[in-house]
């Protein structure tokens, strides 16, 4: 069962990207954000008020919520960091540094969790890594050079956040439900947001344009649907985050055929290749741990 609710997050993921890439067109991120953070606290404001009447739940003790504020602290600088990566590079390249995602946490769960990886996953664990090195070599080709571009270094720091943050579900699912999870964080994260925009507004930022769109709404959908699919995945017992995390991330195939076939991004063969090297790593990082 946990297998199919990994399927179904990655498959709401991919759509998240697309949407996301639509939602951040013209669009000021921190505006976009704020919305997303609000819509996600509206859609889980029933949990909340659950949690809050329930005296005999673990929501009582002020150290559950700070467990849960690290997540939102975490997650909340990944998806800023993702957000200004996806609004200014090519979907097909910023889809393909996500896809790195899986290989960091299965590094990280060898170390943490003691996990021990057979030939095969060390295989994969060495193409992911050719992967992200090719990703460069793709975005220095289209202009777009490590050396000289922030936004590929903001997409490689969220893909770190994220990966520390997919490490710490595993953590988090051991002491909370699913729901209670995705209803604080979701909540803390308004409350950062919040503080951001208006440290913002206090110093005269400028935000730039907003338009609404349907497509910030269904961020917050897509999203949602996502880390409850993958905390109800890793609460299942047996549940292997290492191997959650790899199914999970194939969501860079959704948002890479949506960049190729409706945006028309250019460089196609060597974007092809990448992704034929993360889908090998991924499927020796599956088979060897069957």
């Amino acid at each position: 069962m946990w297998i199919v609710l990994a399927i179904v997050s990655s498959i709401s993921l991919g759509f998240y990207d697309i949407v996301k890439k639509l939602a951040l067109e013209g669009n000021n991120v921190f505006h976009v954000l704020f919305l997303n953070t609000f819509f996600c606290t509206l859609f889980m404001s029933p949990v909340l008020v659950y949690t809050l009447g329930d005296m005999q739940g673990n929501f009582v003790h002020p150290l559950s919520h700070l467990y849960l504020f690290i997540k939102a602290v975490i997650v909340t600088a990944s998806w800023l960091l993702g957000y200004f990566a996806i609004k200014n590079l090519p979907l097909t390249i910023q889809s393909s540094i996500n896809a790195v995602r899986p290989i960091l946490v299965l590094v990280g769960a060898l170390i943490i969790f003691g996990e021990c990886p057979g030939p095969l996953q060390w295989v994969g664990i060495v193409l992911g890594f050719v992967s992200l090195v090719w990703v460069g070599f793709i975005g220095h080709k289209e202009g777009f050079s490590l050396k000289s571009n922030k936004w590929l270094w903001a997409g490689l720091a969220s893909v770190l956040l994220w990966a520390a943050s997919g490490l710490y579900d595993k953590f988090l699912m051991l002491h909370f439900k699913p729901l209670n999870v995705e209803a604080w964080y979701s909540f803390y994260q308004l409350l950062i947001m919040t503080a951001v925009m208006l440290l913002l507004k206090s110093g005269k930022k400028t935000f730039g344009k907003f338009h609404w769109r349907w497509s910030i709404l269904l961020i917050s959908i897509f999203i949602c649907v996502a880390d409850l699919t993958y905390f109800m995945c890793l609460s299942e017992p047996g549940s292997m985050v290492s191997i959650a995390s790899m199914i999970r991330r194939c969501s860079a195939l959704v948002a890479f055929v949506y960049g190729v076939v409706v945006l028309h991004e250019g460089d196609l063969k060597l974007k092809v290749i990448d992704q034929c090297l993360l889908i090998a790593g991924v499927l020796c990082m599956v088979i060897g741990s069957l």
